[in-house]
């Protein structure tokens, strides 16, 4: 009959359901309740009822074919007015997509875009898709040391209440924040006085206002300068000042945010931690708090990126001798913990 020892699958041929009906007649024949009888054959009793009837309303216990007769099927000649789209629209919207609604555009047919592509895949039709977008591969930073006051991320954001555009630059190695310039002009010159006072504020310059020369052999760069492709920080006016502090730029990739990551992160921790800068309307009073968050970003605030120092710390060189500690303190800390609780163990332990 096609039995085996495993449970009844969902469905069966008719004449295995026949051979079940009539061990379990026999054995309700035999005295045996027919729920037990069931239950011995592992198939359920509702579903036994359910053959039987069936078999004397039809005649057969046959399962018909799946499928059925779904009522929101595709009509012919939508399937064919899709078809047509695809053929004459296909290389100008190039995806199902856009297809659907070119349909509905032109009132030839109203279907969703999962249907478009479900036409054109049993017609075994392809579609041309989006092109594939040519991007440059990332650009190399230059050769520099990897220390603090040597790779700078500069970039600008707005505070459009206060009418204010904010330049900052942030050291990707400490991710300490070197400087800041609040204006309404963002120019060449607003770059030129941002970077002429960070060079002053971090010792980068000598007494006669030239870059001080920091490489063994002499003629090397100070820094560089990473930054995205605004049009200030492509300007000529911009290289020129760059090459005249020895500042090597480091473009990233146009339309590519994730280049420039440690200083989009952060702006974005700047007015998520700080939102109320957001409603600030008063340029002073804008700058005012921007100098307090600076000093509380770089003293105060631990950072993940640099194992939970301070940004001044790890400017400084303090940052490795803490890291240190912690985790000899941690070391010690688990040895004590282990000699303390085996000569003192717990007074109400059974």
């Amino acid at each position: 009959m096609g039995l085996t020892l495993v449970p009844v699958p969902p469905r069966l041929p008719g004449t295995t359901k026949e051979g079940l009906l009539k061990l379990v007649d026999e054995a309700v024949a035999a005295g045996w309740p027919h729920v037990r009888a069931c239950r011995v054959l592992d198939v359920s009793d509702v579903r036994v009822h359910r053959w039987r009837r069936r078999l004397l309303v039809h005649g057969t216990v046959e399962d018909r074919a799946p499928g059925g007769n779904p009522v929101h099927r595709l009509l012919g000649w939508e399937r064919d007015a899709i078809l047509g789209l695809i053929e004459t629209w296909g290389p100008t919207d190039r995806t199902h997509r856009k297809l659907a609604h070119r349909g509905s555009y032109l009132g030839r047919f109203f279907v969703a875009p999962s249907t478009v592509l479900r036409v054109a895949e049993s017609a075994d039709v392809t579609l041309p898709g989006e092109p594939p977008r040519a991007r440059p591969a990332a650009p190399v930073m230059p050769d520099i040391p990897w220390e603090p006051n040597r790779i700078w991320i500069w970039d600008a954001t707005h505070f459009t209440r206060a009418g204010r555009t904010v330049y900052a630059i942030q050291d990707v190695v400490s991710r300490f924040w070197v400087r800041y310039l609040s204006t309404t002009d963002a120019t060449t010159t607003s770059v030129e006085l941002l970077f002429a006072d960070a060079l002053a504020d971090q010792g980068l310059l000598g007494p006669d206002g030239n870059p001080i020369d920091r490489t063994p052999q002499g003629g090397g760069p100070a820094l560089i300068a990473w930054s995205d492709n605004g049009p200030e920080m492509k300007a000529g006016d911009t290289k020129t000042f760059m090459a005249l502090m020895a500042i090597i730029q480091h473009h990233g990739r146009p339309g590519t945010p994730t280049d420039q990551a440690p200083i989009e992160s952060f702006f974005g921790h700047l007015k998520r931690e700080y939102p109320h800068l957001l409603d600030i309307d008063d340029p002073a009073v804008l700058d005012v708090e921007l100098d307090r968050i600076r000093l509380e970003w770089n003293t105060v605030r631990l950072h993940q990126g640099i194992g939970y120092v301070t940004p001044d710390d790890e400017h400084h060189g303090r940052g490795p001798a803490i890291r240190r500690a912690r985790s000899i303190g941690m070391r010690e800390a688990r040895a004590d913990r282990i000699e303390h609780n085996r000569n003192h163990p717990p007074e109400n332990r059974p």
